[in-house]
């Protein structure tokens, strides 16, 4: 297993209505995409906020980070990108995708149907010229110490990234939970279970069982920037 090291890029934020908080107020969301680097190339996880029509900018109010000067800042260019995974296809992960036509574009086939069969994304983002998917079904190793691992809950074809780093894994969630303070307590959840807490205990995200196989050390989100770490003495 060759040298894996990850770094968040800012690509925005958005304002998420009242209406979708569960809450009296409205929230501002980061977009946060994350640059792996890897021994056999350079791999974005998400590409930031597209241009999603006058209503849906209207409803989210989006303000956005170029794709290009984010990469810029840590060092690099659109053409040194050689691979794109996205978590899912809405048009805040997969806005910068036409920016980086012909690399391969690695999302779950399930995810991707449902991006083609309407009324679930911008289609302009999807399949634009010279688009170049690789679809997955389950969970694949795709480089060496580098695995997409299925986290459907957000989407149906949601997937995450784990990372097996030289100190530990670090594990590129997306918007498997919406903030690292939902997975802490979708994590507390699974512990209670499995130590034999009597019910009612509130459900956790079957996934949970697999991601925890690989030990993570961090987890990181598309918008939230706190991340999650093992509560470990």
């Amino acid at each position: 297993m060759g040298s894996i090291s990850v770094r968040r890029l800012d690509l925005g934020y958005f304002v998420r209505p009242a209406s979708e908080t569960g809450g009296p107020q409205p929230r501002v969301e980061p977009v946060l995409a994350y640059l792996v680097r890897h021994d056999d190339g350079l791999l974005l996880f998400d590409t930031g906020i597209g241009d999603a029509g006058p209503e849906t900018e209207a409803h989210y109010r989006p303000r956005r980070r170029a794709l290009r000067e984010a990469l810029s800042g840590a060092g690099v260019g659109l053409g040194d990108i050689s691979m794109v995974v996205n978590c899912h296809l809405h048009f805040d992960h997969c806005g910068g995708n036409p920016l980086l036509a012909g690399r391969p574009i690695l999302v779950q086939d399930v995810e991707l149907a449902t991006a083609r069969a309407g009324g679930y994304t911008v289609d302009a983002l999807i399949d634009f010229p010279r688009a170049t998917y690789e679809e997955v079904s389950g969970e694949v190793e795709i480089r060496p110490g580098i695995r997409i691992v299925p986290t459907p809950g957000h989407t149906d074809g949601h997937q995450s990234l784990v990372l097996r780093q030289s100190d530990g894994t670090v594990v590129l969630a997306g918007q498997a939970h919406d903030f690292a303070s939902h997975f802490a307590s979708d994590q507390l959840a699974r512990h209670a279970a499995l130590e034999g807490v009597e019910p009612p205990l509130p459900p956790y995200r079957p996934w949970l069982d697999r991601l925890a196989d690989f030990d993570p050390r961090r987890v990181l989100f598309a918008h939230d920037c706190s991340v999650w770490e093992p509560a470990r003495s």
